[in-house]
């Protein structure tokens, strides 16, 4: 576990997964079906997780694939823009396309409508993730969506050997998204694996249920992962979180606040807790800095914009109340 921390305490991150345009409705409250105006920036949760670094003083580089299109071109510019390193960006020609998320803000009804149809970024190769220079890093991160089809799924275990062999660890978020996959089974078998890979795992309690088969299993699955030296961050919604480290389990609140949109949260906690374990800080102090970063996120239009600099953050934790008490 020291060589995890120490390892994120590089702040500096290759990430793997996509990248994708959101759309979403203005002003805040108005339905997306309503809707006469559209804001654009930044999304997918790999490219969030990585503005939400670089915002919080970190390093990311993103490695993933987007189309020879003006929306490709618009996700690398506003990876730039958020002082993301494009490097490992690889554009593709042909009818490949960058996802498309539309949706709008307010809790009342929320939609969201994602556009995966030929997604680009499932096209990332063997050959893409071994030209990555892991030395110039201190850990790996990947959302669980890069699993869901070929050859994404082959390359990024391929990129978990490479970042073993170079002596970076494995952050893992599971992030099940149901529409990627062919089936909820090879879903559980790949996602199954990929944990057992990783050395920090993050996942809210369906998620690990899934993975165990049954909501009600889900904690158990933490545990049981835990016990085999990793860390595990287990989330409960409303109910905060609890942070599985050997035989310790820490439990930690939520920060409230008035929500307009439940995305995004998830990104930026992760971003959160690792600018905070890179900092230095404790570990429960970490995940509740995760915490008030996904607060902050669900509390404001967009994904990326919403991500909080460290001086918000700081300012936020400063004016609030506190978490709740678990």
């Amino acid at each position: 576990m020291k060589q995890l921390i120490q390892a994120i305490e590089r702040g500096r991150f290759a990430v793997f997964g996509r990248a994708g345009m959101d759309m979403f409705a203005t002003p805040q409250g108005v339905k997306a079906e309503n809707a006469e105006t559209f804001l654009a920036d930044l999304g997918g949760s790999s490219a969030n997780i990585c503005a939400g670094l670089c915002k919080l003083g970190m390093q990311s580089a993103l490695v993933t694939s987007v189309s020879d299109d003006t929306v490709g071109r618009f996700c690398t510019n506003r990876l730039r823009h958020y002082g993301v390193d494009t490097q490992y960006v690889k554009v593709i020609g042909g009818e490949h396309r960058v996802s498309l998320a539309v949706y709008e803000s307010t809790m009342d009804d929320f939609q969201l409508c994602i556009y995966r149809n030929n997604a680009v970024d499932f096209q990332v190769t063997e050959e893409d993730v071994d030209r990555v220079n892991y030395a110039d890093f201190g850990a790996l991160i990947t959302a669980g969506t890069v699993f869901a089809a070929e050859p994404s799924r082959s390359s990024t275990f391929r990129a978990f050997e490479n970042a073993r062999e170079a002596g970076l660890p494995v952050i893992f978020d599971i992030d099940y998204r149901p529409y990627s996959w062919p089936s909820a089974e090879v879903a559980s078998d790949v996602l199954t694996c990929a944990g057992e890979q990783s050395d920090l795992i993050v996942g809210n309690d369906e998620e690990f249920g899934f993975m165990a088969g049954g909501i009600e299993k889900g904690l158990n699955k933490a545990r049981e992962l835990a016990a085999k030296g990793k860390m595990v961050i287990y989330k409960m919604g409303h109910e905060g979180a609890i942070t599985l480290v050997g035989d310790e389990e820490i439990r930690t609140g939520i920060y409230p606040v008035t929500a307009i949109k439940p995305n995004g949260a998830g990104d930026s906690f992760i971003a959160g807790l690792l600018a905070g374990i890179a900092e230095g800080r404790p570990l429960r102090e970490a995940v509740l800095r995760g915490s008030a970063c996904a607060s902050m996120v669900v509390s404001q239009p967009g994904c990326a914009p919403a991500m909080p600099t460290t001086a918000q953050l700081e300012d936020f934790l400063a004016d609030h109340p506190g978490p709740t008490e678990t």
